[in-house]
C-alpha cells in the first residue's frame, strides 16, 4: 500500500503545479486579449476622426 501512495502523491503534486501554471497562462492571454481589443477600438476611432475632420 505505501508503494502505491508515493506515486500517487508524487503525481497529485506534479499536476496541481502544472495546472496552476496554466491558470496562470490564461490570466495573461486574457489581459493581453483586453488590451488588444482596447488598442483596437481607439485605433477605428481614431481613423473616423480623421475622416470625419477631412469633410469639415
Amino acid at each position: 500500500m505505501k508503494k502505491l501512495i508515493t506515486p500517487l502523491f508524487l503525481s497529485l503534486f506534479l499536476l496541481l503545479s502544472s495546472c496552476d501554471a496554466v491558470v496562470g497562462i490564461f490570466k495573461a492571454g486574457a489581459a493581453v486579449g483586453i488590451f488588444a481589443v482596447i488598442v483596437v477600438i481607439a485605433v477605428i476611432i481614431w481613423v473616423i476622426s480623421l475622416f470625419r475632420g477631412r469633410s469639415n
